[in-house]
């Protein structure tokens, strides 16, 4: 049964921590650990308990008063929220050295995200198979995210090849795409873009050393 937001405007902050409120309870979970109250389950997230409250009020009322939340159950509410509670097939345009970590990186499918088409231009990479899978033409895309069912694209690109991935993405009817190229992507509304970049974080961690030196 899929867990329905009281409302549609759900803050992007909202969706990130409930993220991490579902990797923490994990953890939880592989302890053990059968009911958390809200305030050990917000220190181990880095909140406090009523973020964790009005973060879960969005989608209803979790846990017993004066016990706590179960946790598989809230891990499957918070999943089923998500959408994350089934196989989400993709693709990825982009087979070098950033291309073939992600495709190495279990946790991707272990978590329901399953990269089931690789692409890449580069006509040498175009029929080598890496971790199992066949390096397709990027012009095949289209035909094949029909016959393989994908509805997300990532991107591992280098940056000046991110928008023509976007495109062929974009051609094909996919209107998700996660991009890991540091590069910004222009794309029309109902195409929704998320941007891995490293640099900004390894930015942020240089300014706060910086800032603390001060």
């Amino acid at each position: 049964m899929v867990t329905q937001p009281k409302s549609k405007h759900i803050p992007r902050a909202t969706i990130q921590r409930l993220a991490t409120y579902v990797q923490v309870l994990e953890n939880f979970a592989r302890d053990d650990v059968e009911v958390i109250s809200s305030n050990p389950l917000a220190e181990a997230c880095g909140v406090n308990g009523s973020q964790v409250r009005k973060d879960l009020a969005y989608f209803g009322e979790f846990g017993i008063r004066g016990v706590g939340y179960h946790v598989t159950s809230l891990i499957a509410a918070i999943t089923s929220a998500l959408g994350v509670d089934r196989e989400w097939r993709m693709a990825l345009i982009g087979v070098g050295n950033l291309g073939k970590a992600i495709l190495n990186h279990g946790e991707f499918r272990a978590r329901g995200f399953n990269i089931v088409g690789i692409f890449d231009c580069d006509p040498f990479k175009i029929g080598e198979i890496v971790h199992g899978l066949e390096v397709h033409c990027t012009k095949d895309l289209k035909s094949m995210v029909v016959e393989l069912g994908i509805e997300i694209g990532i991107i591992t690109t280098p940056p000046e090849r991110a928008q023509r991935a976007a495109q062929h993405l974009m051609d094909a009817g996919l209107t998700s795409i996660l991009n890991f190229a540091p590069a910004r992507i222009k794309v029309p509304e109902r195409v929704h873009v998320e941007y891995v970049d490293f640099f900004h974080h390894l930015y942020a961690l240089a300014f706060n050393h910086t800032q603390a030196r001060y």
